[in-house]
């Protein structure tokens, strides 16, 4: 029988010490930028900071409603059509960097809806298929069940987030084997996924040039490349950082040598100025976190609470993988933050309330 017990005490302060450490080297990142642009070091940790509080006031809120509010198309329907029409919004506010991402009000404050999307998706997932278990096996529930996935997958592509788009893709893909969807029909989305990504990329010239940099990184000098650039600087921050780092702000890249110091390239920031051992502890507090949250979805008292946890839990450390394998380029260059320890309120935000539902899960053990 189901019991309420106390707060995951290791899931809540394991997410304590990542946004800390987050806030730490986001100040140590961002405050020479911050001093020549902003003409103030602490313009980055300040908004950081305010998102951090309004994000854990939103975990602590999260934590005390009852999941099974959740599971109905009363709250689902709404939270989707938010989604979707944010974003609609963004592609009418100014592009930055090739993309349409963010929606900017002044200077500092910004909101980049497709964070919203990944707690959406692992909502929606959960609620479809909580009653529809034993009939996963069915294509045509297969379809229903991808369709609201794929609508905001291409909605993100469109906004030329692919990083984030593969994050979506990877979670409807492990929620739905999770939920007991046949193997083969993971081969033929996979089939289908592949070229398409790979359209995406060759079809885009900045995704092309990132892609043959990674297939042939001695072939491209930071001087001769663009595209070899970013994930040159983030292997020198790397490598030079050693067993136990230059010392807390005393990292040398930062200084206008790698970009996005303080967001897709944080953690070369940290294993520069913490080492390999410093960059093992983000890691291990990640596995750490990932098996709160995976034990929190195997013993929940439902299929929906089940699924929610399983979704969310996967979102969190897919986009987690993903940034460390492009600082250390194992895979492409593509930009998608570390969540909780990059610079990005809206990320942080929506993060620590995806955790808040998470640890509310957590408290209905069997």
């Amino acid at each position: 029988m189901a019991k309420r017990v106390g707060v995951d005490k290791w899931l809540f302060f394991t997410t304590l010490m990542l946004v800390v450490t987050g806030l730490v080297m986001v100040f140590s990142a961002s405050a020479v930028v911050g001093a020549e642009k902003y003409h103030s070091a602490y313009a980055f940790i300040l908004t950081q900071s305010v998102w951090a509080a309004f994000g854990l006031v939103a975990l602590i809120v999260l934590m005390k409603i009852d999941v099974g509010r959740y599971n109905s198309p009363r709250f689902i329907y709404p939270v989707l059509g938010l989604a979707l029409a944010l974003l609609v919004l963004v592609f009418f506010m100014p592009g930055s960097h090739h993309t349409h991402r963010w929606i900017r009000f002044g200077s500092f404050f910004s909101f980049q809806p497709s964070e919203i999307a990944k707690p959406a998706l692992a909502l929606f997932l959960a609620w479809f298929l909580h009653d529809r278990l034993g009939l996963i096996r069915d294509g045509h529930v297969l379809l229903r069940a991808a369709s609201i996935p794929l609508l905001l997958v291409v909605m993100v592509v469109c906004q030329n987030d692919l990083g984030t788009a593969l994050v979506l893709v990877g979670v409807t893909a492990m929620v739905l084997v999770f939920a007991g969807m046949e193997w083969k029909y993971l081969v033929g989305a996979f089939c289908a996924v592949v070229p398409a990504v790979l359209a995406l990329i060759l079809l885009s010239p900045w995704r092309r040039d990132r892609l043959l940099t990674y297939l042939h990184p001695a072939a491209h000098s930071p001087a001769g490349s663009r595209a070899a650039f970013h994930i040159n600087q983030s292997l020198i921050a790397v490598g030079t950082g050693g067993l136990t780092g230059r010392g807390y702000m005393e990292g040398m890249q930062k200084l206008f040598y790698l970009p996005e110091s303080s967001t897709d390239f944080i953690f070369a920031n940290i294993a520069e100025e913490l080492g390999f051992l410093g960059a093992m502890l983000i890691v291990a507090l990640f596995v750490v976190f990932g098996v709160r949250g995976l034990r929190a979805a195997y013993r929940a008292r439902d299929p929906f609470s089940k699924m929610l946890a399983f979704g969310l839990t996967v979102a969190i450390l897919l986009q987690a993988f993903f940034n460390i394998s492009v600082v250390l380029a194992l895979v492409p260059t593509k930009g998608i933050t570390l969540p909780l320890i990059s610079h990005g309120g809206t990320s942080l935000f929506c993060t620590l309330a995806s955790i808040g539902i998470l640890l509310n899960i957590s408290r209905q053990a069997e």
